[in-house]
């Protein structure tokens, strides 16, 4: 697999993981979790790219990068209204939080593959790097949504059809087990 397919891997699978982190009902609770998710997406990136890391270091760079990020804390403190709050604050920082991982990934890639390092960033050109790829992160994290939704729809099928193979003797009750641990992994 090559360097730049593991990276668009690692920012995946953090995005994910951020969108969830976002979804935390607690306001600023939301923010501690995704700055964390994206620390160790950088950490990870910065190993895969010879990169030497510090934890300061990378709060310094995701700092520099999403420093401007208002519409985050916004929609953590929009989960502090009862009721309708949680689920608009919720939708609102899930969505931010995926498209400023994704930013901050994609900028750390190029800035990383470039020869740059934690060190040697210019606030100016990361930033305006990082506000673009928020606004491709947006359409991406969609994109995500919709085929996390489909890929459970799958794997759900999946499940009945085995089930099905089951009950016609077809599979073991062994083999089913297995199958249907190794589904549901995936979701």
């Amino acid at each position: 697999m090559s360097q730049r397919t593991q990276a668009e891997a690692i920012i995946r699978s953090h995005v994910l993981w951020a969108m969830g982190g976002g979804l935390i009902p607690i306001p600023l609770v939301d923010f501690a979790a995704v700055t964390a998710i994206q620390l160790e997406m950088l950490q990870q990136l910065a190993q895969l790219y010879g990169v030497n890391y510090s934890r300061s270091l990378g709060k310094t760079f995701v700092s520099a990068l999403t420093g401007t990020t208002i519409a985050r804390l916004g929609a953590s403190f929009i989960k502090a209204i009862p009721g309708v709050g949680s689920v608009i604050g919720g939708a609102s920082m899930s969505i931010a939080s995926g498209a400023s991982t994704y930013a901050v990934g994609q900028v750390a890639i190029s800035h990383f593959s470039s020869g740059g390092s934690l060190n040697n960033f210019v606030d100016d050109q990361v930033k305006n790097a990082y506000e673009a790829a928020y606004e491709r992160g947006k359409s991406y994290v969609s994109d995500l949504e919709n085929d996390q939704g489909n890929e459970a729809a799958n794997i759900y099928q999946a499940l009945e059809k085995l089930g099905q193979l089951r009950d016609q003797g077809i599979l073991t009750e062994a083999e089913f087990q297995t199958k249907k641990q190794e589904l549901l992994s995936r979701l």
